[in-house]
């Protein structure tokens, strides 16, 4: 191996091709990185592509691009391992001053190989202390007693003599010297696991951000397709609409990639110093100086004060509903019925399974079996009591509930003259008269009295529909605090719920009303998606 691998190369810098520190290293798409002249030699001459290391072949060459800051760490580390120490010189040589290879630190004299024979055969010399040959040498011995640093003061954190632990610090905590430098090693080994992770995790944070502007282009580009189709059949004052959509889409689209280009640049700065912090950590591990051990800047024994990535994120996804919005009040009856149909569209992607739980629902409500039905009872089941259950209200939720993300159900209410739905907080009151209101954690619209639906909240609105909804969608955007509500036959928007603040899970929510002789017997159905 050549002086450039010497034993304090990090494997990570290390081409396992060659075996050298990286040059121009590139990446292979399973993640292995290689120098760029080792691959292409590697693939010289061969029909199929692979990984030299894990052997994954590729479909097709892959576009070798350079890791530059891979390459600029390798670069730093070729410059740390060139770097040479100063040469320290015999004592004793009168003529030809050769090489030390040990300095006394009872003697104070530097030897080399031939004069240092008497410390290794004399037996007073050898109980002398021997270290690697240094330059300073004072910087090894006490200037107050002139007697080797042999000892560390805990209690000072400092390098004494014996004569220092017999005197101003005889009731200090003192120990070996080697015991302290070992004891900075293991600082050391644990500091460099922590980096090592932090490395890790901001490279993992670069292909989460990557990944996420990827699939936030792929989906802005399905919108645009989506928004084209919607503006074609219009008039021609409905067309500079779609210019101001094209615009405002490709404008966040433009400011989603400049976050995550700033945000990936930030990443790889803080990787090249960690990266750095890590070269010099290893070099540092590997000495037996323990003076110049302990001395060392003590902030490369602890874990780098750097940014925390864990909730940095790019959207992926494209809010077409919040730039659809700002164009609504500009667009007639015909396009707002366009709109509602393309927004039920898109949320209907975010459809979940829902089944409710029987062990919230009140004791006059009556479950199907599968957990998709409820209807009212004119007799109370009789079912054990259970803190999650509904005393006063005749409400269910549903078995699973929802702290991130999107989320959406339909439940038909054909031939009803009265239910409620929407979404509740986990926290809910269970065992007193609901209010219905965000205030109280309940996100709903209710028909009562056959034809009048409101929108509970405080106050409650009045909602005029032209059309009485036989299915009803929910659709919940938790971070957005979004709650909307869609006629799915009529494909039309009901009403939304906006500008909520979510701290806790949300179930979603029933009530198929009490039964008024008869009248609301039918009960709600929590229905599959059509394809």
């Amino acid at each position: 191996m050549a002086s450039s691998s010497g034993p304090a190369l990090n494997k990570e810098l290390q081409c396992s091709i060659c075996l050298e520190v990286f040059t121009d290293p590139v990446t292979t798409p399973c993640g292995h990185n290689f120098c760029r002249c080792c691959l292409i030699k590697c693939w010289t001459d061969t029909q199929t592509c692979f990984c030299p290391l894990c052997k994954e072949k590729f479909r097709r060459r892959p576009d070798l691009k350079i890791n530059t800051t891979l390459r600029e760490v390798a670069q730093h580390f070729k410059e740390k391992l060139n770097l040479e120490e100063p040469e320290v010189f015999c004592d004793v040589c009168d003529e030809k001053k050769q090489t030390a290879v040990k300095t006394c630190l009872m003697c104070q004299s530097s030897y080399c190989n031939y004069h240092l024979e008497p410390h290794l055969r004399v037996p007073r010399l050898k109980k002398h202390k021997l270290i690697t040959a240094v330059e300073n040498l004072e910087d090894y011995i006490c200037q107050k007693h002139e007697r080797p640093l042999e000892l560390y003061c805990r209690d000072d954190q400092t390098c004494v003599c014996l004569s220092c632990a017999e005197g101003e610090h005889k009731t200090h905590n003192t120990v070996p010297i080697e015991e302290e430098s070992q004891e900075k090693k293991n600082q050391l080994v644990q500091t460099q696991t922590d980096v090592h992770q932090m490395i890790q995790d901001r490279m993992k944070k670069i292909q989460e951000i990557k990944h996420s502007v990827e699939m936030r282009k792929r989906n802005t580009e399905e919108e645009k397709s989506s928004s084209v189709e919607l503006f074609t059949d219009l008039i021609r004052s409905i067309e500079k609409c779609q210019s101001e959509l094209m615009e405002m889409m490709e404008e966040q689209q433009k400011a989603a990639e400049k976050q995550a280009e700033d945000l990936i640049k930030e990443l790889e700065q803080e990787i090249t110093e960690l990266k750095r912090r890590n070269t010099e950590i290893e070099q540092l591990s590997h000495t037996d100086d323990h003076l110049h051990l302990i001395q060392m800047n003590s902030s490369l024994y602890s874990r780098p004060n750097t940014k925390n990535w864990t909730e940095i994120r790019i959207d992926s996804d494209v809010n077409v509903k919040s730039v659809l919005a700002q164009l609504k009040e500009q667009l007639d009856g015909t396009l707002n019925e366009r709109l509602s149909q393309i927004g039920l569209k898109f949320v209907q992607k975010f459809a979940v399974d829902v089944t409710l739980d029987p062990d919230t629902a009140n004791l006059s409500l009556i479950l199907s079996d599968d957990g998709k039905q409820v209807s009212y009872g004119d007799v109370k089941q009789d079912v054990p009591e259970n803190p999650k259950r509904f005393e006063d209200n005749s409400y269910v939720l549903a078995k699973q509930g929802f702290s991130s993300g999107r989320f959406y159900y339909e439940v038909q209410v054909k031939g009803k003259t009265g239910w409620t739905l929407g979404v509740a907080k986990e926290s809910v009151n269970r065992k007193g008269k609901i209010k219905l209101s965000p205030r109280f954690g309940v996100w709903t619209v209710i028909l009562r009295n056959e034809n009048e639906y409101l929108a509970c909240g405080h106050p409650s609105v009045s909602l005029f529909l032209r059309e009485k909804p036989e299915k009803v969608g929910v659709f919940v955007n938790y971070e957005e605090g979004l709650v909307s509500f869609y006629d799915v036959e009529s494909r039309s928007h009901i009403y939304s719920f906006t500008g909520q603040t979510f701290t806790e899970k949300l179930y979603p929510c029933l009530s198929p009303g009490r039964n008024d002789k008869g009248k609301l017997s039918n009960p709600l159905i929590i229905t599959p998606l059509m394809d």
